[in-house]
């Protein structure tokens, strides 16, 4: 069975290949960060964000968490998009789900898993109100297939309704929030066309007005 040893050796082996390859890498790492992409996606271990778009650290902001869900109310994820907004200045941000999403499939179900049902109840509002989308496909794995990339779209409008995107807008900044999902049967993305850069493509009561 693996133990940390193992994470410590992988490590080496890890820094001694790009070191290798760039000798400078690490030292310029070291002095700044300069990502132009904030990247929320869910937190399985099978979809690591920098290894499946093959970029290096400091390319990519990452924030992850079961089911990549946007809620206005955690501050975790709205400390993260602030600070990738405010101080990084990253153009882009990337909702990324995944198809057979463990956390989308609890939420398409009724039975409890304990605390997470909490934090996938928003997940089931989007099934209610796709309900007649959802009744007429014929298998459970179209059904979760659908959720999935629902989720995104809903979860890439949250992010557009929160202060922190709107200030960014409203002060010229140029930053664009994107839908990805991820399919791990061919480790493919594919882009659910979810682009929006302005207030203008929000519904009218989302558009926050600093002057009331």
């Amino acid at each position: 069975m693996p133990d940390t040893k193992d994470l410590i050796r992988r490590n080496r082996q890890w820094a001694e290949r790009i070191q290798a390859d760039q000798p400078e890498f690490f030292s310029r790492l070291a002095k700044q960060q300069t990502p132009d992409y904030l990247w929320i996606g869910c937190s399985d271990s099978r979809v690591p964000a920098n290894q499946i778009v093959d970029m290096l650290p400091g390319e990519l902001f990452v924030h992850r968490n079961v089911a990549n869900v946007v809620m206005h109310a955690d501050m975790n994820c709205l400390s993260v998009l602030q600070f990738a907004v405010e101080v990084l200045q990253v153009s882009h941000i990337v909702v990324c789900g995944h198809y057979g999403c463990g956390g989308v499939k609890a939420a398409l179900g009724n039975q409890s898993h304990g605390m997470i049902d909490n934090w996938l109840r928003p997940i089931k509002d989007i099934y209610l109100n796709n309900e007649e989308r959802f009744q007429a496909m014929a298998s459970e794995e179209e059904r979760l297939n659908l959720l999935c990339e629902l989720n995104v779209k809903q979860q890439a409008s949250n992010l557009c309704h929160t202060n922190i995107v709107q200030n960014a807008w409203r002060r010229g900044q140029s930053l664009a929030v994107h839908g990805f999902i991820y399919d791990i049967a061919d480790g493919k993305l594919r882009d659910l066309e979810v682009d929006i850069n302005s207030p203008q493509q929000l519904a009218s009561i989302y558009r926050l007005d600093p002057d009331g």
